[in-house]
């Protein structure tokens, strides 16, 4: 290899190896970006959590104020609609796999919104028999719950579900599907009769800071590695080889 051959390719390592340190870098650093705003945002849920209950006339109804109420905490008045409860499938509890429960609340004014009231255990051999709940129907029940923007959902492959179980269940398609005037958020039951079969031991509201903290670990590692790869194969290993050579 000629001399001026093998400038040019030094060259062209280290210039790759900039890119790649500083642009691994770079994404580290916004990682971190990401999880300082996600502290600030679950500070805020966290503070939302120790507000006094929203009153239930001040419930969204339009997808505009639903940021606001997000973790609020509300108690409110209705009937359930026991004709389109489902069950969401493939959700843990306790260590368990079953079903969170979602039944629409039909308030006063004639709107409903979708409550998750907890959770039910699956039938490991027959896994199309629905849990037995309690649901009072045809009289007025006390929820209290706290505000959320959709029910839990899983990745899914997007395919139309039907039936009574499915993996997800968002409010657009189940006011279609039920016919009812649903509100632009849902409700996460914490309290309840328990006679009702239910299990609600819900996990604290996360943003998921940690993750992008171990995002950004495994870019600067990466940054770190290539970084020390160069200096140890063009500079510190020729180096020896030179002096071994020399002796």
């Amino acid at each position: 290899m000629t001399l001026s051959r093998h400038r040019h390719q030094r060259w062209l390592i280290l210039l790759a190896t900039v890119i790649g340190v500083v642009g691994t870098a770079r994404l580290g650093v916004w990682q971190l970006d990401r999880a300082t705003q996600k502290i600030e945002r679950q500070a805020l849920l966290d503070a939302r959590l120790q507000l006094p209950e929203l009153a239930a006339a001040d419930l969204a109804r339009t997808p505009d104020e639903v940021e606001a109420q997000t973790q609020r905490r509300i108690r409110l008045q209705g009937r359930w609609m026991v004709r389109a409860t489902l069950f969401l499938d493939n959700r843990p509890m306790d260590g368990r796999v079953g079903f969170h429960v979602v039944t629409p609340l039909l308030l006063a004014d004639g709107t409903a919104v979708l409550v998750e009231r907890g959770w039910a255990p699956r039938n490991a051999l027959r896994r199309e028999d629905l849990p037995p709940v309690k649901t009072p129907d045809a009289e007025a029940v006390t929820v209290v719950a706290r505000i959320i923007p959709n029910p839990s959902r899983l990745f899914d492959f997007g395919g139309v579900e039907s039936g009574p179980i499915r993996q997800n269940l968002d409010i657009a398609a189940a006011a279609r599907e039920s016919g009812l005037s649903l509100r632009p958020v849902a409700l996460l039951q914490t309290e309840g009769p328990p006679d009702e079969g239910l299990l609600r031991h819900w996990a604290a509201p996360s943003v998921g800071v940690d993750k992008h903290h171990g995002y950004a670990a495994q870019w600067f590692a990466l940054s770190t590695l290539m970084a020390g790869l160069y200096v140890w194969f063009q500079l510190i290993r020729p180096r020896r080889q030179a002096a071994s050579h020399v002796a």
